[in-house]
This record gives structure tokens, sequence and C-alpha cells, in this order.
């Protein structure tokens, strides 16, 4: 099975919440899970961020369902870290 370890993404999200509100939300998905925020442009209405989330196995759904019900959507993913495991009939 592989495992997500690492995810930047490019998100773009209203004013509210506000960026730690927002990676807050995202945290609370998983223990262990780091959320670094960059506010990177601000307009009239939104924000362009980089979201930097880092944790042992990340479910991106997850991630992904609760950037859009917190009103934003992810533009694209810049950057990922997987790493697989070995299946028990492949190790000897």
């Amino acid at each position: 099975m592989v495992r997500i370890k690492k995810l930047v993404l490019d998100v773009l999200k209203p004013h509210k919440p506000n960026a730690l509100e927002f990676a807050m939300a995202l945290a609370d998905l998983g223990k262990g899970l780091t959320v670094r925020l960059t506010v990177a442009e601000v307009d009239e209405k939104t924000e362009s961020t980089v979201v930097i989330l880092e944790g042992s196995d990340m479910d991106y759904e997850a991630i992904s369902e609760r950037i859009e019900r917190l009103g934003a959507s992810i533009h694209s993913i810049d950057e990922v870290e997987v790493m697989g495991s070995e299946d028990e009939t492949d190790a000897g």
C-alpha cells in the first residue's frame, strides 16, 4: 500500500476562514499531521495560498473534501512525496 507523506497544494480560499483557522481545520484531519500555509496573493475576495501538509499516511480525499467544505478549491498539486511498502508476498 502506498502512503502519502507530503503534499504541496496551490489553494484558492476565501478570506474567511482566516489562514490560522483554515490550517487548523486541515491539521484536525489526522494525528501528527503538520500543516504549513503561506498566503501568496490577496485580492478583494480571495487569497492564493500554498498549503504544505506532512504526515505518515495522509488521506487525500479527506483533505480535498475538507478544503472544499471550507469554501476553497485546489488549483494544483505542486509536489508530492509518497512511500510504498513491501507486499508480504514479495518479501521472501
